[in-house]
């Protein structure tokens, strides 16, 4: 077994589509995906990766996905690398790839000279993404707090 961490492509949508059905509770259609990697080409800011593993007999499977982007901050004038979307596949959890994932992010956001990472997650996630979250030394320093129309 090989993991591999990359940009996604069109090629990953049905894997990709598998991982945000998980993520979200919700089917999202493979056009819906293809409009967001369109968004993402699109946005120079926004980047997204999938780890694969190669299996015997050369076949590849997307076991997690990593949306990134960088975040300025105008209060102290810094910059801090954002894990927009974290997913790993259900039935590979606790193997070590959501941890990858997210020391590929805070590679990123050093070699892109942030003084951090951060993430928002759902407060219905306290008892698994939270821990994870923790479990790697990030601290819960607030809220979010949105309105929608």
């Amino acid at each position: 077994m090989e993991l591999q961490i990359r940009k996604a492509s069109k090629e990953d949508i049905k894997g990709l589509c598998r991982l945000m059905e998980q993520l979200n509770g919700r089917p999202l259609l493979p056009e819906e995906m293809e409009r967001r990697l369109d968004f993402i080409d699109r946005n120079p800011s926004e980047e997204l990766y999938v780890c694969t593993e190669t299996t015997k007999g050369d076949q590849t499977a997307i076991l997690g996905a990593l949306g990134f982007r960088i975040r300025e901050n105008l209060q102290n004038m810094s910059r801090y690398g954002e894990v927009s979307l974290l997913v790993t596949d259900r039935r590979v959890r606790r193997r070590g790839i959501g941890k990858g994932l997210m020391d590929f992010a805070e590679r990123l956001a050093t070699e892109r000279n942030c003084i951090g990472t951060w993430l928002a997650s759902g407060m219905g996630r306290v008892n698994e993404a939270h821990v994870f979250y923790k479990s790697l030394g990030y601290e819960i320093t607030g809220y979010r707090f949105v309105k929608t129309r």
